[in-house]
């Protein structure tokens, strides 16, 4: 939903908005978790689960009004609950309390009670947080943690509540919020996945219920007296500084308890999917593969896997794909394989956004590595496999729970067939990887996989998740299967190497132009590659350029972060400068179908009707190309 600047309607009479008490009780008691999960969703995230949940009911208990009261802005014929004022009324309170919690602390002024832990409900010697959900459910609650307090009602008032956006603007505005405009607007870059904001993990009244520290329990009583005094001594000698309490804010100490933290290090809290949950699952991404491995139950590789995860030591070697943040895992993260790879152990882990690999020796720690790799929004083909461990210039992959063969394949050499692989428990034989990046490039070795759908190539870019690869005009993309599609790649296979640890998702090679040379021996073939990648940003283009009996392609331009040869505009236009067998030299351009002109400045001055273009020119020479498309827009050449 993209929200629309929608001016809140004015204000009701004061006649319109009183409430009595009993009907206000009346729709906290009918209504009490649903409101309570209404302010456990607009909560900061950074009070932690214990305390949100706490705060959600206290704040609920604390929204009946004294006598009979006003509900500012809030007409009585809101939409909430069916109509009902007293609901609209003790949902207003709930809403603006919640977000007055998450207003920072100033010196300058006293806290508001909201602000500050409830005194009641009080719950002693358990910490208290909801079920967990599933991988979708933490996506939407690392979001929803990015967006501020307004954004965040916006989003929830939208969703749970079910309000256009001129109500949500006209209820925010009522509980306070200066720019209800702003907090819708911030609230669309959240995707809408309303139906979850039902789920468990987000409901304060279905709660697990750890105990606290029982070993230090006794030893914090009878220090508490003293605690007590050494705060009120150092209250009176030192001002709170800046606009806090503290230097980190609202933050907890380094050594406080957080319940999400301690059970994403907890392997007893580890998601495990069925084996056969892919078979009936909408979804075909990595939520739905199960665990995997000869490991699986070691629970001390488990704790060591999910502890370095969340603080890497020192000696531990950290690599994350570009966009990729390499911090702990919100809650507990969903356990793909753990089992021994060669003369490694490794974890393969997943928590909605990112891949994580944990990798140590068998005969220690020592040496360890931790590797991540964003994956959100991977479609079946980019959720078919992960490298699970390199070894001797070789690769292993596992491969997604419905993939039925596995094959090796070299994409320089179309005609030489496929080897097949061996599959083990989804784990690959090993797969030769592809060539260096220095040296002669005289093989490429992807891996081929086929399941009930297709067949679909993948290539090894040095991350975690193989690139998958595909042919054809942007916006129609297939893949590279049969004889045509496979001579399209072969002269560009070995350019793949200069897109690897780039986070690349895709890449995909389009043959948009054939241009015959101009002394007659031959027609050469034009091949845009564009790299996609998981975060969006750093694109990168290739304009490559074959000549007849030529091993591989020619790079004749190249550029990052532009739209040319994607689906947003599929269009390229490019040049080489060549040098024909009787030593004279052209300039030689081709447009993408579609355009109807092309002429070039500066060093040589040419036009000509169509896509291509063939021009005498200077060795050397430095040319601007410039294209007209026959619906009449301007491209400039690929540079």
């Amino acid at each position: 939903m993209q929200s629309q600047d929608v001016a809140p309607r004015p204000a009701p009479s004061p006649s319109d908005l009183a409430v009595d008490v009993e009907q206000a009780e009346a729709a906290l008691v009918e209504h009490y978790p649903r409101l309570v999960r209404l302010a456990y969703l607009v909560l900061p995230p950074s009070l932690g689960r214990n305390r949100r949940v706490v705060t959600a009911h206290a704040l609920t208990q604390r929204a009946l009004p004294r006598s009979r009261a006003q509900a500012p802005a809030i007409p009585a014929r809101s939409t909430g609950r069916n109509g009902d004022p007293g609901y609209a009324f003790v949902r207003l309170q709930v809403l603006r309390t919640a977000l007055e919690a998450g207003l920072p602390l100033k010196r300058t002024a006293l806290p508001k009670r909201s602000q500050l832990p409830p005194l009641l409900p009080q719950v002693w010697g358990l910490r208290l947080f909801p079920r967990s959900g599933g991988a979708d459910e933490l996506a939407l609650d690392q979001r929803l943690s990015a967006l501020s307090g307004p954004a965040r009602a916006a989003y929830v008032l939208r969703g749970l509540e079910e309000l256009p956006d001129g109500e949500v603007a006209e209820v925010l505005t009522a509980a306070g919020c200066e720019d209800p405009q702003d907090a819708l607007r911030e609230a669309d870059e959240v995707p809408e996945q309303y139906a979850l904001l039902d789920s468990p993990e987000f409901d304060p009244c279905s709660l697990h219920a750890r105990p606290t520290d029982l070993m230090r329990r006794r030893q914090h009583t009878r220090a508490a007296l003293a605690a007590a005094a050494a705060v009120a001594v150092c209250g009176v000698l030192f001002g709170l500084p800046g606009d806090g309490w503290a230097p980190d804010g609202a933050a907890a100490p380094v050594y406080a308890q957080n319940p999400a933290a301690e059970a994403a290090l907890d392997p007893a809290e580890l998601l495990r999917v069925a084996p056969t949950a892919w078979t009936t699952s909408a979804r075909t991404d990595f939520s739905v593969w199960p665990a995997r491995g000869d490991l699986t139950g070691d629970k001390a590789l488990l704790r060591r896997a999910l502890a370095v995860w969340a603080r890497p030591g020192e000696s531990v070697q950290v690599s994350a794909t570009p966009g990729t943040p390499s911090g702990g895992p919100s809650g507990p993260p969903q356990l793909l394989y753990a089992g021994n790879v060669d003369s490694a152990r490794v974890v393969m882990l997943y928590d909605g956004l990112r891949i994580a690999r944990y990798a140590e020796p068998k005969s220690g720690t020592k040496g360890a590595a931790l590797d991540f790799a964003r994956v959100d929004g991977a479609d079946r083909s980019e959720a078919d496999a992960l490298v699970l461990n390199r070894a001797d210039g070789n690769v292993r992959y596992l491969t997604a729970p419905w993939v039925k063969q596995a094959a090796e394949r070299d994409l320089l050499k179309p005609a030489s067939g496929t080897t097949p692989l061996a599959l083990t428990g989804g784990v690959t034989a090993p797969l030769a990887g592809p060539a260096a990046e220095s040296g002669d490039c005289t093989s490429w070795k992807v891996l081929q996989l086929t399941d009930a759908t297709g067949t679909r190539l993948s290539t090894d870019l040095g991350e975690l998740v193989p690139a998958h690869l595909t042919t054809g005009r942007p916006g129609a993309t297939h893949e590279v299967t049969g004889a045509a599609a496979l001579h399209t790649w072969a002269p560009y296979a070995c350019s793949l190497a200069s897109m690897r640890s780039a986070g690349v998702r895709t890449v995909n090679a389009w043959a948009y132009g054939r241009q015959p040379l101009p002394d007659a021996s031959g027609a050469a073939d034009w091949v845009c590659t564009r790299a996609e990648t998981w975060r969006g940003g750093g694109t990168r283009v290739l304009a490559q350029f074959h000549t007849p009996g030529g091993a591989y392609g020619a790079v004749a331009a190249k550029a990052e972060n532009v739209p040319a040869c994607g689906t947003k505009d599929p269009h390229v236009l490019a040049g080489v400068l060549w040098k024909s067998e009787a030593k004279n030299w052209y300039l030689l351009a081709a447009g993408s179908p579609g355009t109807a002109s092309i002429s070039t400045t500066g060093g040589v001055s040419a036009s000509t009707p169509g896509s291509l273009l063939a021009v005498r020119a200077k060795q050397g020479v430095r040319a601007e190309l410039a294209g007209t498309l026959e619906d009449g827009r301007q491209i400039s050449g690929l540079h």
